[in-house]
């Protein structure tokens, strides 16, 4: 800035003495004698003025010639120059210009354009950290994998694209099932950017699909220190991890820090039902089932399950039947309402053989909400009270086509499995098992309406009872995998 002004006022001296010459010889009148070679020149005061300004245009145009003549010899010799300059902000301008036709080629899904666009930005800018970039996105989009590979390897090497390297290795690990190699690239760019999102739900999805639930916790835990995740689904995906870290190692002989880990995991989680099973069986092996029961009511509290209730029949595995109900009290009053505890108490009427107290408990379930379960324990109950054999099949031939009721279904592809797992055995989902009734659950007769016959069959008169006409031998397999209580 001071050199432009210096400039200027140079520019403005300048004119001032041309100005004040030009006004001195104007007043005086005379001229200038100009001697050389042996010849003299007269001028007058206009001629002067003007001979003065051609000189200073003369001498300004040999300086700049000069310079071009030097500005030439720099640029030929390889320095920085105006010239330089130009050339540079030629090929920048041509670089980025491809650049930006590469990323609309990639988002157009035109790999070979964007291929070809990725070498000419190379070829004009320079800058492997962009241009490298883009030609690896382009071989993914053109489907040339190992290209892509050549170009995230190449990006290793510097370290503001390392990242971006790891990662794309990573995915293209991914996409082969190379899951080995891929978790150990997770691992390497977890450690560059613990924040990144992506990174963390991958590396948590391979160490559970690996069983390392120790190295899933941590990162669950990283994700929670970053408030990227709520503490409310922190502490139960922990307390899934928890579980499962415990009950691969969960045995008769398991340490007391084993047991402590699924009563964490339980408190965690009070609804998390395997967790609230491993706890109870805990205690019990501890001599503690006070302690074990009251984990089970709880859990029963906030969402009945038939695991829970074969748990809490396991605490004293020995009693009648009668004891049981009357021991059953407790955790049925936690919930009594709710359809799984009218269910388990009606089978346990049944186990105790009071069949009008079990008609009372089922109450109406037969018909508002008719699953597989319910019609069995209807068929028991009409059996135990003696009704005809054709209406004992008839409850059986319902119960074949009903739906199997509450199941572990997976929210995200609706996967049923029958028991929980942390992750879904087909898509691979973590923490996404929910204890539900799946859509269209009912089974469907190949034949429809014309089977029921074959399968209810004709009436039986009362009696051949006596001779040894009862349920077939697969009602009865029914009968028993349906109604029999879990212990």
């Amino acid at each position: 800035m001071i050199w432009s002004f210096l400039k200027v006022v140079f520019f403005v001296v300048i004119v001032a003495a041309l100005a004040l010459g030009a006004g001195y010889l104007a007043e005086t009148g005379s001229g200038v004698r100009i001697s050389i070679a042996n010849t003299e020149y007269s001028l007058g005061p206009v001629q002067m003025v003007v001979a003065v300004l051609v000189a200073i245009l003369a001498l300004w145009l040999v300086m700049k010639l000069a310079g071009l003549i030097v500005a030439t010899l720099r640029f030929i010799n390889g320095d920085e120059t105006a010239l330089s300059r130009y050339f540079d902000r030629n090929r920048e301008r041509k670089g980025f210009q491809a650049l930006a036709d590469g990323l609309m080629a990639i988002a157009s899904g035109e790999g070979k354009v964007a291929l070809s666009q990725a070498a000419k930005a190379e070829r004009y800018l320079g800058r492997p950290e962009l241009t490298n970039l883009i030609a690896a996105q382009a071989a993914e989009v053109a489907g040339d994998t190992r290209r892509a590979t050549e170009v995230y390897k190449r990006l290793l090497a510097d370290d503001r694209t390392r990242f971006v390297g790891v990662r794309g290795l990573m995915r293209q690990k991914l996409a082969e099932g190379d899951t080995e190699t891929a978790m150990k690239l997770a691992e390497k760019a977890f450690a560059l950017k613990p924040r990144q999102q992506d990174v963390q739900d991958t590396l948590l999805k391979l160490r559970a699909e690996k069983g390392d639930w120790k190295g899933a916790r941590e990162v669950l835990g990283a994700k929670h220190r970053q408030g990227l995740l709520p503490r409310d689904v922190f502490r139960r995906r922990d307390a899934v991890l928890a579980l499962q870290e415990t009950k691969e190692v969960f045995s008769d002989e398991a340490p007391i820090e084993v047991r402590e880990a699924a009563i964490a995991a339980n408190k965690q989680s009070p609804d998390l039902i395997p967790a609230a099973v491993l706890a109870a069986r805990g205690y019990v092996q501890a001599g503690k089932p006070k302690y074990a029961a009251r984990i089970l009511k709880r859990s029963w509290e906030a969402k009945p399950h038939p695991d829970l209730a074969a748990a809490f029949a396991a605490i004293v595995p020995d009693e009648t039947a009668v004891a049981r109900l009357k021991r059953f009290e407790t955790l049925l009053s936690a919930n009594p309402d709710h359809e799984e505890s009218r269910l388990l108490r009606a089978e346990l009427q049944l186990a105790a053989e009071d069949f009008p107290s079990a008609r009372r408990a089922l109450g109406d379930l037969a018909e508002t909400h008719p699953t597989a379960r319910s019609l069995a324990i209807m068929a028991a109950i009409a059996r135990g009270e003696g009704q005809d054999d054709a209406v004992v099949r008839g409850w059986l031939a319902r119960a074949l086509t009903a739906s199997r009721g509450p199941q572990w279904v997976c929210e995200t592809c609706h996967n049923i499995q029958a028991d929980w797992t942390p992750t879904c055995d087909n898509c691979g989902g973590f923490d996404t098992l929910s204890w539900r009734e799946p859509p269209n659950a009912a089974v469907p007769l190949p034949n429809g309406a014309e089977m029921l016959p074959l399968i209810v069959g004709s009436p039986v008169p009362s009696r051949d009872r006596s001779e040894g006409a009862g349920i077939g031998i697969d009602e009865a397999e029914i009968l028993d995998e349906e109604v029999g209580l879990r212990r």
